[in-house]
């Protein structure tokens, strides 16, 4: 195991369309005019491997992707991730934004795809070395409210290839990022996505603030 790390790392999480890339600027804005150095980064993704197997992931027309080499390509990404970009920033003391980790994973591939939460986060503990957010701020937001909003903001067009699922798929990822939570409530923030920006980005800086350190502080 790699020693914990200095800096801070926050994840942001949720259903497609649940504000989490509204929140995480804002919550970038906040932190870097406090003085704080912020690394913003999202999953899958994050490095130029994880990029790559974002595309495999998450594009129309790649070829068949089962639910098994999805959760593998996942914690691929991941591992990269968290190897080559976040705990190299946290042990330099900065501030990490990531918008989705190990939850999603837990999420979409243990409890929407069917393999289940304990198999898929074995193989993502591996991946991480077992690095955990301090914080994780799930954004909650009904299946239903989330697809309108995914149409307002695509204008009609597709999504990816799992933004196109099922609604029956997108209600089994709900419960399951709500059962995270509800299973260690000291590390999550749990909001109701459908409050208005500013007050939800108002809350995440409340949960925040406690957890920033001088040492977090840009020289």
């Amino acid at each position: 195991m790699i020693d914990e790390t200095s800096g801070l790392f926050i994840v942001l999480e949720g259903g497609e369309g649940a504000g989490k890339t509204t929140q995480l600027s804002l919550l970038q804005e906040w932190l870097a005019a406090s003085g704080r150095r912020v690394v913003c980064t999202r999953e899958p993704g994050g490095t130029e491997v994880g990029e790559r197997i974002r595309a495999l992931l998450l594009d129309h027309g790649q070829g068949e992707v089962d639910p098994r080499t999805e959760a593998l390509l996942f914690a691929a990404s991941r591992a990269a991730h968290v190897q080559q970009k976040i705990r190299p920033e946290l042990e330099a003391g900065a501030v990490v934004l990531c918008d989705r980790y190990i939850d999603s994973s837990l999420a979409y591939q243990g409890a929407g795809r069917g393999l289940g939460i304990e198999a898929v986060a074995g193989i993502n503990e591996w991946a991480t070395e077992g690095l955990q957010p301090d914080l994780t701020v799930l954004l909650d937001v009904d299946p239903l409210i989330s697809a309108q909003r995914r149409a307002a903001r695509d204008k009609g067009a597709a999504g990816d290839r799992i933004e196109s699922a099922d609604l029956a798929f997108h209600t089994a990822l709900r419960e399951a990022f709500l059962a995270r939570a509800a299973a260690a409530p000291e590390r999550y923030l749990v909001l109701e996505g459908t409050q208005p920006v500013e007050s939800l980005h108002q809350a995440v800086r409340a949960r925040v603030e406690p957890l920033l350190s001088p040492a977090g502080c840009a020289s």
